[in-house]
């Protein structure tokens, strides 16, 4: 449980150190517990390579079920995407935006934002961009019947017109401070209108192809085996012209032949969204390089319902307090993590951060197993088992599950953990079926870019991510929602966050960098979370 300074210590400044810039494995170094990482100085890039390379074979954790980016809300869908499909807002590795697919974004009033298309760029068939691809793009995500997985970026817009040649204007039911910088994500991606509506469902799947302006193209996907990308020789944008002719794509979900194909040079790198059981074993070796960027992502165990054992708010803030997340940082993250004492933490603070850092102090990572136990003892243990899902091929997920059922242990609860195929783990978060039978279930999640909203809006009963219906923080959530002023949005934020954190219906644990992983052949690839909506491998080259 994490409650207000005057029943716990300051959190420790250090905490704030996934505010960051660069640090690469010569930073690390091995310890009989793991790695001692600089997490105050991570990375946003690796230096471009230089020479051009005929191919690239780059692993996924697993495959995708969608290159269609608005199915595109999850690592591997976004890690292919992020090259293919272009946005209207680009995000730079720093996290900050530039213009993307708009050279310029007008807002004359509060609710209307006016979108300049670029000129000159096209698809990868030739054919041009235009407004009304871009407002093609952005209409079907729009309406209580649109499947898009960013939706709810989309709720409060009214209308999407072409209102000139090359101009695209969105109208707001009401001011949303989340839209237009969702258009740095996946959400603002940009699709050929004739390409989808000739391919209809079938778009972004191995049958039915893709069609956008990115960097690289799509040129096959052996639905089972691989997902090839070509460069794309029209590309609008000539600082990120590839220099890699070939991106091949495989899907092996074990971690430990993961590694052993990185060791071996069967594949040229990956990004880990949890630190693979073989860290240790990529860091001593020569054959690869691995650096450590900028994120937003953070570890946590989501209530999946209120009313199974996780319902009495007694047994979460038990639990919680029970969790020694120094110990998990260290051991279970192997160094490469920090104990997480909110879910949105320093790397999300893009406006009012001296705010935002003082109300973060009001929180403490630190165990408390005699308070713990008294909640317990106040609630009544549940009379049946509290089950937590745990992704198949995951070390991570195994020994946090283990880590928390001795916990649990400890203050007088039964926790058993249930293990779910890393293909069907993502199903968890969309489908309601696949998350009966269990109390909670682990996850890595983000928010999209640096506005702790962005996190807590989760937590809004009308938000499809908060799964157990939680409903302490929706008059904040709605407010600061349409607030435009920071400093009024940051207090709404701030008092959102203090609900959220104290009724605890997420279980904060640990802040997480990027984990990248480059053989020594090449470099370029970005090394921070924008990797997953900007082209991160149009900086890719050869090592001399």
């Amino acid at each position: 449980m994490f409650t207000p300074k005057t029943m716990f210590a300051a959190a420790s400044i250090a905490t704030a150190a996934l505010l960051l810039t660069a640090c690469t494995a010569d930073d690390t170094t091995d310890t009989q517990s793991g790695l001692s990482l600089d997490l105050e100085n991570l990375a946003t890039t690796t230096t471009p390579g230089t020479e051009p390379v005929d191919e690239v074979k780059w692993n996924l954790p697993y495959e995708p079920m969608s290159l269609d980016p608005i199915f595109g809300f999850n690592y591997a869908e976004n890690t292919v995407t992020a090259n293919l499909c272009e946005s209207l807002v680009r995000m730079k590795p720093d996290l900050s935006t530039e213009p993307g697919l708009a050279t310029n974004v007008a807002q004359p009033d509060d609710t209307t934002l006016v979108y300049t298309i670029r000129d000159g760029v096209t698809f990868w068939n030739g054919n041009p961009l235009t407004a009304e691809d871009v407002a093609y793009s952005l209409q079907r995500q729009v309406g209580e019947t649109a499947t898009s997985y960013f939706a709810s970026y989309f709720v409060n817009v009214d209308s999407v017109e072409v209102t000139g040649p090359s101009e695209v204007t969105v109208k707001l039911k009401q001011p949303d401070v989340l839209f237009a910088q969702a258009m740095g994500t996946a959400a603002g991606a940009i699709v050929e209108k004739a390409a989808a509506e000739a391919a209809g469902e079938a778009f972004g799947t191995p049958d039915g192809g893709l069609q956008c302006t990115g960097p690289f193209s799509l040129e096959a996907w052996n639905s089972g085996r691989s997902i090839q990308l070509a460069a794309n020789p029209g590309y609008w944008d000539a600082t990120l012209a590839p220099k890699v002719q070939r991106l091949s794509f495989s899907f092996i979900a074990d971690e430990s032949t993961a590694v052993n194909a990185l060791r071996t040079g069967d594949v040229d790198g990956q990004f880990f969204y949890l630190p693979p059981a073989g860290l240790s074993q990529l860091e001593n070796g020569d054959e690869v390089t691995t650096t450590y960027g900028e994120s937003l992502v953070f570890w946590t165990m989501i209530t999946t319902n209120l009313t199974g054992g996780l319902a009495d708010e007694r047994i979460r803030q038990a639990l919680s307090l029970a969790i020694d997340r120094k110990g998990l940082a260290k051991v279970v993250f192997q160094g490469a993590a920090v104990p997480a004492t909110t879910l949105a933490g320093p790397g999300y603070w893009g406006y009012e951060t001296d705010a935002f850092a003082t109300a973060f102090e009001e929180f403490s990572a630190d165990a408390d197993l005699e308070q713990a136990k008294q909640l317990v003892a106040e609630a009544g243990a549940p009379a049946e088992p509290i089950v937590l899902a745990v992704q198949g091929s995951s070390a991570v997920h195994e020994q946090t599950a283990n880590l928390i059922q001795a916990a649990g242990q400890a203050i007088g609860l039964k926790i058993e953990s249930k293990v779910i195929p890393v293909e069907q783990f993502g199903n968890l978060y969309f489908d309601e079926n696949a998350r009966e039978g269990l109390d909670g279930f682990f996850t890595t999640n983000y928010g999209n870019f640096a506005d702790p909203l962005d996190v807590y809006t989760m937590f809004h009963t009308a938000d499809s991510h908060n799964y157990s219906g939680w409903d302490g923080a929706d008059e904040q959530l709605a407010a600061a929602r349409r607030t435009t002023d920071p400093a009024e949005r940051a207090e709404l934020v701030i008092e959102a966050q203090e609900h959220i954190t104290k009724g605890l219906s997420w279980i904060p644990l640990a802040y997480e960098p990027v984990t990248l992983v480059q053989n020594t052949r090449i470099s370029g690839a970005t090394a921070s979370f924008a990797y997953l909506y900007a082209p991160w491998a149009a900086t890719i080259g050869g090592v001399k």
